[in-house]
């Protein structure tokens, strides 16, 4: 609180005041400018009506003036809400030894130490290549019918060509995106990404210049190491014309653009070649680049700065998280403090659920590429690397909130809704923390213990009935008599020649004849022998018995007494038993043991069965054995065909489970079984996941 009887402190002369933009309210706004850091503040008028009369030295004469003179109503604390802006913002003299101190803190203060400085410059440093303001100033004159009508009409024309084109060549464009992946189309987009960022940067300066701002600098700037050109348009604040800062602001994406429907409509007439591949790598690139990069308003991209011009919110991210912030402290513990800003109830709403928003999307971003920075380095500095992007970006603001909560806990303690929140938050951690369930859930086929088709193994007659739908029979009973003519025939022709060789045989000592080809006579009669006895087996095998005791089902209805049937068509099949098998994740593996109690629920609906585990696996299946138990049979276990076998994208194990009670099972059954495992929390599960991780991670 400023008191009255204190003078204000004297500006810094180099300050400029410029006309800004009118608010969405319709107030005016007032822009100041820094030309030692090139900063540009929004004034609003309350402070720029306290700033024309900054001579007046005394803080309540500026409050007396300003409401004598205009509407405003404004006491001596606001005008101590601008001496305290100005301070911290380091726009005042330090004409006093008092000041000089303050300054040496705030220099101080910024002072860290070289493992933070380190830290800071591997996250995002700027390295200022060129002072092209003078350059852009003589190039302005030989580009400017860039931005000409007739050149956009052009573009807009050489667009829609372009993509009519490339839709009746479609499939030629897309099979032209899939050949580029490799390394040598990888360099390709690099060298048109490159290309495409110079002619953005390009388009962000000539777009300044034309409206007389000055370009100090254009560089490379690196966020985690990752190069991104830069060109500082700062000055583009000094613009009233809300429009003009929109066209500076989107310059980039707008020449980017202009590249891309140029290098479409280019690949549409080229023929095959290199210059047609080339236009397509720059064409690609482009498009992607601009549409999904740079329009983001997540990131402090050109989409970002669009979005605050647009809508009129200027430091649209500190903002909208003070906003988040606050209202998460008042949900959880109701402190009752004021808004940081006064705003319509749907502007501050959408500015909450837009700071929310944008923390997500960085939490993933962030999450990429701490992974993409771990998988580029050697195990040791990626674990390293991972944890200082991870503690950076998501743990510090984390705990940095916890501070602001720390600090009010007197008052947090003090409240209703506070206690409400505490006993929320310690249900949540009872259903995190306490294992509740011990149950595994997995994906799983009931099917019988034993299962036969019953072929008839060579052509022949049904001789019998079949066994009715359902029948139980016994191991070795009868089943089905086939009959085949043409086999007894051939037995019954076998067995005359053998007894006319047996015969020759038995003469052979009395006659010549026989005894001159005694030795044909004998093998002949050993191979019509062994004839008689494969056709006899062959007779045998057409009376089918069942191999095992079960359960008779899906007897054909095409084959009656008296029919002929070939060997191809099933006769009926035979089952016994049912038993599941379960497909378990590697994380749940080690919660199961032979014995535990299950069940199985069948997919559409039905009751379940008990069941009981009887055997575990202890290798990952290399492929599934269960087609319709795989993702692209509609099934729920992710595999992939490789070498003709459906191969699991993830370790799973094979869980076997017997049927309690008499169950028979005719058809397989796809659904999921429920096993009793060890008792786990939600918590300890993710704790055991993260340390397998870091431990499998860290030995390779």
């Amino acid at each position: 609180m400023l008191s009255a009887t204190l003078a204000l402190p004297a500006l810094r002369d180099d300050l400029a005041v410029l006309p800004g933009p009118a608010g969405h309210d319709g107030a005016p706004s007032w822009t100041l400018h820094d030309p030692v850091s090139n900063r540009f503040f929004r004034l609003s008028w309350p402070a720029f009506e306290v700033l024309t009369r900054w001579h007046l030295g005394d803080p309540a004469a500026v409050a007396a003036s300003v409401r004598r003179d205009t509407v405003l109503d404004i006491d001596v604390d606001a005008v101590g809400g601008v001496v305290e802006f100005l301070a911290r913002s380091q726009l005042l003299k330090a004409a006093e030894p008092e000041h000089v101190a303050r300054l040496l803190a705030i220099h101080d203060a910024g002072k860290t130490s070289w493992a933070i400085w380190l830290l800071h410059h591997y996250l995002f440093f700027r390295l200022p290549l060129v002072r092209p303001d003078a350059m852009l100033d003589a190039a302005l004159p030989w580009v400017a019918w860039l931005g000409s009508r007739a050149f956009r009409f052009a573009t807009f024309a050489a667009l829609a060509v372009g993509l009519v084109l490339v839709a009746r060549q479609w499939e030629v464009f897309a099979a032209t995106f899939v050949d580029h992946v490799s390394l040598g189309g990888l360099a390709a987009f690099g060298v048109a990404l490159g290309v495409a960022k110079v002619c953005h940067e390009l388009g962000h300066a000539f777009a300044a210049k034309t409206f007389g701002c000055r370009v100090p600098t254009m560089g490379v700037a690196f966020l985690v190491l990752w190069p991104m050109l830069y060109t500082d348009v700062n000055e583009a604040w000094k613009l009233s014309d809300r429009r003009r800062r929109l066209l500076i602001g989107a310059a980039g994406i707008l020449a980017e653009l202009a590249l891309a429907a140029w290098a479409t409509l280019a690949w549409a007439l080229l023929p095959d070649g290199t210059a047609r591949s080339l236009a397509f790598t720059l064409a690609a690139t482009t498009w992607i680049s601009s549409l999904a990069v740079n329009l983001s308003p997540f990131m402090r991209f050109d989409g970002y700065f669009l979005a605050m011009d647009a809508l009129d919110q200027p430091n649209l991210h500190p903002r909208a998280f003070a906003l988040a912030r606050w209202h998460l402290r008042e949900v959880l513990f109701g402190l009752g403090e004021p808004s940081p800003e006064a705003l319509p109830p749907r502007l501050r709403l959408g500015m909450i659920a837009f700071a929310w928003a944008v923390w997500l999307y960085r939490l993933t971003l962030f999450l990429g590429i701490a992974l993409l920075v771990y998988h580029f380095f050697i195990k040791v500095v990626g674990v390293i690397l991972f944890a200082v992007e991870i503690g950076w970006f998501v743990v510090k603001p984390i705990a940095a909130e916890m501070e602001e909560w720390a600090s009010r806990l007197g008052t947090i303690r003090a409240t209703r809704r506070s206690r409400r929140t505490l006993f929320l938050f310690g249900g949540l951690l009872l259903v995190v923390a306490v294992p509740w369930s011990g149950r595994v859930s997995a994906p799983a086929l009931l099917k019988a213990n034993e299962y036969a088709v019953l072929y008839a193994p060579a052509p022949g007659i049904v001789a019998t009935a079949l066994p009715a739908e359902g029948q139980r029979v016994v191991a070795g009973e009868v089943l089905v008599h086939l009959h085949n003519p043409d086999a007894l025939l051939r037995l019954e022709q076998t067995e005359r020649r053998i007894r006319v060789l047996r015969y020759e045989w038995d003469a052979v000592g009395f006659e010549d004849s026989f005894r001159a080809r005694a030795k044909a006579i004998a093998e002949e009669l050993e191979g019509a022998v062994v004839e008689k006895s494969a056709l006899a087996a062959d007779l045998r095998r057409l009376t089918l018995t069942a191999s095992f005791a079960g359960i008779v089902s899906d007897v054909s209805p095409g084959v009656q007494t008296g029919q002929w049937i070939n060997s191809r068509e099933p006769i009926l099949v035979l089952h016994r038993g049912g038993q599941v098998e379960a497909y378990v994740d590697e994380a749940d593996l080690p919660r199961l043991a032979v014995g535990a109690g299950a069940w199985f629920l069948p997919e559409g609906g039905g009751g379940r069965m008990a069941a009981r585990v009887v055997a575990i696996d202890r290798i990952a299946v290399k492929a599934l054995s269960e087609p319709s138990l795989a993702v692209p049979f509609g099934g729920d276990i992710p595999a992939r065909f490789a070498d003709r076998q459906l191969v699991p994208d993830a370790a799973v194990y094979r869980v076997r489970m017997a049927l309690v009670g008499e169950a028979t099972v005719a058809v397989p059954l796809r659904g999921r079984a429920h096993m009793d495992g060890e008792r786990r929390s939600l918590l300890g599960h993710a704790a055991r996941a993260m340390a397998a991780v870091v431990i499998r991670e860290w030995g390779t």
